[in-house]
């Protein structure tokens, strides 16, 4: 039952429909109505056969998932079968959560060797749990008691009883059941390229990915591969100097770039979310327009990813013309 509960709250989202209605306000992000051009040799769109066209005719506005966590299941791989609850026969943890992300998982502790575990990243949470037992339904339980189910419940769970809102609630104490978990202060870049699904993303991720690879090392931010390395002292150690310690030190902005599996709007390809994390800052110094916001964009092509990577990701604005959603570290629903 608490699977079913999680995927009620956060992994089976409704899809909310864009109205063109015009905005009763200016939105509470800084924005820019277009993409600049490139100044780079980008590389060229691919061209799709009948009946896998692009839509540019749909106000796209709005068009994302209205949820409140993605749980990016660390798997190692590009692509998955349609349904990623099949992959592997069923034994994998996307069959119990929700999506699947390119980004290999953390090796097991040390003192464990011989444990076979999954990572997974929690956004807009912004956690990264780095061992997740696969043999454990113990650990799914503590991910989401401790950290998916809600703090507050909705005025609607009012008639429920007592006892009943209180399992649907998130407990802390379930946190200290998974060890090494740790903020991610890293930009985090999802490009779908669920090719098993649908190939127009299954072309334009792989494609979009290495544009990314190309142009953030070109405005001075550095590209994290391999898998994430966590002590458990480390996280220990990062409580007694002080939270943050580790990201001052850095000498650039980094980000990590992965494929994630299917989320919707396939024929608004190429699909990108981009999470910029609480504590990142603009080149100047200042708190970021966008720190602890996940931005949704669609029809990316290769020739909007400088752009991107300058007007969002180094100044804080989001690209109106692309813009399909967002969604606050609060859980909050962002449109235009």
């Amino acid at each position: 039952m608490i699977l079913q509960r999680v995927v009620q709250v956060c992994a089976r989202p409704i899809t909310l429909r864009g109205f063109a209605t015009k905005a009763k306000s200016p939105p509470s992000f800084p924005t820019t109505p277009t993409c600049p051009s490139p100044t780079c040799a980008c590389a060229p769109t691919p061209e799709f056969p009948e009946g896998f066209e692009i839509d540019h005719k749909t106000n796209i506005n709005g068009l994302i998932s209205n949820y409140a966590q993605h749980v990016l299941v660390c798997t190692g791989k590009d692509d998955w079968p349609s349904r990623i609850e099949d992959d592997s026969s069923g034994d994998n943890l996307a069959a119990d959560l929700l999506l699947n992300a390119s980004f290999p998982s953390s090796p097991a502790p040390k003192l464990r060797p011989e444990l076979q575990t999954t990572s997974a990243y929690l956004l807009p949470s912004f956690k990264y749990v780095p061992w997740l037992p696969r043999v454990s339904f113990d650990s799914v339980e503590a991910l989401v008691r401790g950290y998916l189910l809600p703090e507050k419940l909705h005025p609607l769970h009012d008639g429920l009883s007592p006892i009943h809102r209180d399992r649907l609630l998130r407990k802390p104490a379930y946190q200290n059941a998974l060890y090494g978990v740790k903020d991610v202060d890293e930009v985090v870049v999802l490009i779908c390229g669920h090719g098993g699904r649908d190939q127009r993303c299954g072309a334009y991720g792989p494609l979009l990915r290495g544009e990314f690879e190309k142009r953030l090392p070109e405005k001075g931010i550095e590209v994290v591969t391999g898998p994430v390395e966590v002590e458990v002292d480390e996280t220990v150690q990062a409580l007694e100097d002080g939270e943050g310690k580790k990201k001052d030190e850095r000498a650039k902005t980094a980000a990590r770039i992965g494929l994630i599996s299917h989320i919707g709007g396939h024929k608004f390809a190429g699909n990108v979310i981009i999470y910029i994390p609480p504590k990142q800052t603009t080149k100047d110094g200042v708190r970021h327009p966008l720190a602890g916001h996940g931005i949704w964009y669609g029809r990316v092509e290769p020739r909007h990813i400088e752009g991107i990577v300058e007007e969002t990701i180094l100044q804080g604005k989001v690209v109106e013309e692309l813009f399909r959603g967002g969604i606050t570290q609060d859980g909050k629903i962002l449109r235009l």
